[in-house]
């Protein structure tokens, strides 16, 4: 690659902080970011390089972060990132900016308010920053893209007055996780069970993205959203698409996103089938209006319109402070009419498919075999594929989605269509928000959420622990 210019505004932003920062310095102790790459980093903030670096350093000690900290390494990494202080609304920024970047290929990071796009993309075009004459000029924006369909089609649309749709990177992090991606060449790219994921053989599936912990320090952001704004639209969609979705023929971003979007456009939203839930005690955590109305847990049931799984039910749920700390879709098979060991345990339990995002990674089969010994007992085991077995670093989400942007593949951003798929989608549900039903800390959620299952003869599959173990 030719030099480039990454410039990231918003450099000590949360996001930059948790996200971004861990992810270029993990693509630079990997050896994938350019050699002779530029990260400029913008704040509002005086600092001086010494400062800044003293930041940096903090930042990347943070124990959490998957990368241990290595001086040879950071001293290197620092050597390609600067600072530059100045106030987005202001040209004299521009100014500056243009001046200083050293390369004709620019990729712009927006890690700010979302109220800051309308004057940064106007500046960067009046400045000719945006032009891909000699070079190539992108943009990488966060979710979420707007806050229902109108406002997502304002911003889309606000995005496409500036830039064309090949420069626009439109990034959820949950489609730069290792296994969401798998799915497309564990599925495709066997012949053993993409023959069977259809309402022939699929009793039903589940979707599930719970977490036990609570907002943490997000208090004012998630009163304002909740939890099907915050992961719904977003992230558990992208599930349901990737994992649902037809047959892309090749591996392409338009083949793979034109599949995505067919999915998003096809689940129907059911107003009656949907819950809303409140942990106990989130009214009294610090920032949080004690009348608040807010879902920290959603649960609904969905189906697709039209294709080989045209009316199986979909069952999604997601929230807080729950019992397991998950990301999962669980592919239910129907029991078999002739089963030849009905009579016995096990015998009308179901077969399924588990792709685990997260936290143990990996691709399960929940399959029956003959225990060892003299009586005839059938037991349910595990054919599993784990990441943890495997050499190798496992990619972070941010790390992935980075180096892609680098490559120039969107095949794991969203793009305008499928942006206002999701938001279309959950629009509809959001209508039906009535009651809130509370639920007590540390359990799978609210009854009524199992109520929703139970109505139709099934219940919630609990995630298993005892597969792809760390």
């Amino acid at each position: 690659m030719k030099s480039l210019s990454l410039v990231i505004f918003g450099v000590t932003s949360n996001l930059a902080k948790i996200k971004l920062l861990p992810a270029l310095y993990g693509l630079a102790k990997k050896e994938i970011l350019p050699t002779d790459v530029e990260i400029i980093g913008i704040a509002r903030g005086e600092k001086t390089k010494t400062e800044f670096q003293n930041y940096i350093h903090g930042v990347l000690s943070i124990k959490k972060h998957i990368h241990e900290l290595s001086d040879d390494i950071f001293k290197n990494f620092c050597g390609k990132i600067s600072y530059v202080s100045g106030d987005a609304t202001d040209k004299k920024l521009y100014t500056k900016l243009k001046k200083i970047l050293n390369s004709q290929n620019k990729i712009f990071y927006l890690a700010t308010y979302p109220e800051l796009y309308p004057v940064i993309f106007r500046n960067l075009k009046s400045f000719g920053l945006n032009n891909q004459k000699n070079g190539f000029s992108r943009l990488m924006i966060e979710k979420p893209i707007g806050t229902d369909l109108k406002s997502a089609k304002k911003l889309n649309n606000l995005l496409l007055k500036y830039y064309k749709e090949d420069q626009i990177y439109r990034l959820d992090h949950y489609l730069g996780k290792e296994t969401l991606q798998n799915i497309i060449d564990f599925r495709f790219g066997n012949g053993i069970f993409e023959p069977l994921i259809n309402r022939e053989y699929i009793d039903h599936v589940q979707v599930s993205a719970l977490e036990d912990f609570g907002i943490e320090s997000r208090a004012g952001y998630y009163d304002a959203v909740g939890a099907l704004k915050d992961v719904g639209q977003n992230h558990l969609l992208q599930m349901i698409a990737i994992s649902l979705m037809e047959d892309p023929v090749h591996y392409t971003n338009e083949a793979i996103t034109r599949e995505r979007i067919k999915v998003l456009q096809s689940i129907k939203p059911m107003a009656r089938k949907i819950v809303f839930g409140q942990y106990r005690g989130y009214r009294k955590e610090p920032g949080i209006d004690p009348n608040s109305k807010t879902d920290t847990f959603f649960a609904f049931k969905t189906e697709l319109k039209k294709d080989k799984l045209k009316g199986v039910p979909i069952y999604v749920r997601a929230g807080k402070m729950l019992q397991r700390n998950v990301a999962e879709v669980a592919i239910v098979f129907k029991v078999p009419i002739n089963r030849i060991f009905k009579e016995l345990d096990s015998g009308h339990s179901h077969n399924v498919l588990i792709y685990r995002i997260q936290p143990n990674e990996g691709i399960v089969l929940k399959i029956f075999a003959r225990a060892p010994g003299y009586e005839k007992k059938i037991i349910p085991s595990y054919m599993q594929f784990c990441y943890k077995d495997l050499p190798g670093e496992p990619k972070d989400p941010y790390e992935n989605l980075i180096q892609n942007a680098l490559e120039g593949d969107q095949t794991f951003f969203n793009d305008a269509p499928e942006i206002e798929a999701q938001w279309k989608f959950t629009d509809n549900l959001l209508k039906a928000k009535k009651k809130i039903h509370t639920y007590k800390p540390g359990s799978w959620g609210p009854k009524a959420a199992d109520d929703l299952l139970k109505t139709d003869g099934r219940s919630w599959i609990e995630p298993s622990v005892e597969f792809c173990r760390f």
